[in-house]
């Protein structure tokens, strides 16, 4: 008899701040207009954080709605996993300050930067944890404030991005969803498609580097695009495969939610139809890490679910990095 525990999402939360900042806005920011944004993106608009609002503020946000669907306490928790490439801090970790925010005293706190992939990152770890028996109940959250990172100069970047924090608590028992299967990947010889160039310890913060803006996102979008649609389906297939599922047993695909035309390329080159992906570009554009669950949340929020169904996750992100997790209700 396998007694081994089968890890799953009991609780799902999420945070976004109050602040729109829409297409018209920035058509008096930057030299482009709605029509350009809408068609290149199929954004509209994105939340932007107050100052006070820091990355760990957001994080314990979504992490408390997290817990309370989940039915778990903070001192339930034995450890923190926060995904950001936006952190509070270089050190400490933005998981210790969210461990104090909340009250999880007994958890231990670590943070993991897979740019937009780093909720599926933080999954994998969490469902490891809890399938070996380290660990009975992991916090994953995803928090993300890339506007203190963005160059409002730049229209090829600055119409992407807004703020937000998911979180998920992950269990050895209790209702909710299954993790069956996460593959994960990563390409570093592509490391400078996305990347902030400037504020580590290869080029630490000088007059220079902040004369030259290299403080501020970087992206080659075009060649993030030919990458970005390739590596999440592959992702996608072995967790099919891993399952010996296909795409016509998938309830809903859940995209990171980068650009429209990713989302609409990944849902064609694996035959899902439209009405079964679910969307929040349009109103959230890119959250970076926290996107994936931002938009897990929401659909698990508005549309009744059936025991057995399957969602199956895809993010991609700089590093380059990318993935997929396929989930079951139990």
């Amino acid at each position: 008899m396998n007694n081994k525990p089968q890890a799953r999402i009991r609780g799902i939360g999420s945070y976004l701040p109050q602040k729109i900042l829409s297409n018209s806005d920035l058509e008096k920011l930057v030299d482009t207009t709605n029509e350009w944004i809408v068609t290149r993106t199929g954004m509209n608009e994105r939340r932007i954080a107050t100052k006070e609002e820091c990355t760990s503020h957001m994080g314990a946000y979504a992490a408390r709605a997290a817990l309370e669907k989940a039915q778990v306490t903070a001192a339930d928790i034995d450890m923190i996993l926060v995904a950001t490439m936006s952190p509070d801090y270089l050190c400490p970790n933005t998981a210790g300050l969210i461990q104090t925010q909340i009250g999880a005293t007994r958890a231990a706190a670590l943070d993991i930067q897979a740019a937009c992939t780093g909720f599926l990152y933080g999954l994998s770890i969490a469902k490891a944890l809890v399938e070996s028996g380290t660990y009975k109940n992991v916090l994953v959250i995803a928090s993300e404030k890339m506007s203190s990172f963005i160059d409002y100069t730049d229209r090829n970047t600055c119409v992407l991005f807004g703020d937000g924090a998911s979180a998920a608590v992950v269990s050895d028992s209790g209702k909710g969803w299954f993790v069956d299967t996460v593959r994960l990947g990563a390409d570093g010889e592509l490391a400078d498609l996305v990347i902030i160039p400037a504020g580590g310890a290869r080029h630490p913060a000088s007059q220079e580097t902040v004369e030259k803006r290299e403080h501020f996102f970087r992206m080659s979008g075009k060649e993030v695009f030919k990458h970005a649609v390739r590596r999440m389906e592959m992702a996608a297939k072995e967790c099919l495969d891993a399952t010996g599922l296909a795409a016509d047993d998938i309830r809903w695909l859940v995209p990171h939610q980068a650009n429209l035309r990713i989302i609409d390329a990944i849902a064609k080159q694996m035959n899902i139809p439209d009405e079964k992906v679910y969307k929040t570009v349009h109103k959230y554009g890119n959250t970076s890490a926290s996107s994936v669950a931002i938009a897990l949340d929401e659909l698990l929020q508005e549309q009744q679910l059936n025991h057995d169904d399957h969602l199956l996750l895809v993010a991609f992100g700089g590093g380059l990095t990318w993935g997929a997790a396929l989930l079951t209700q139990t």
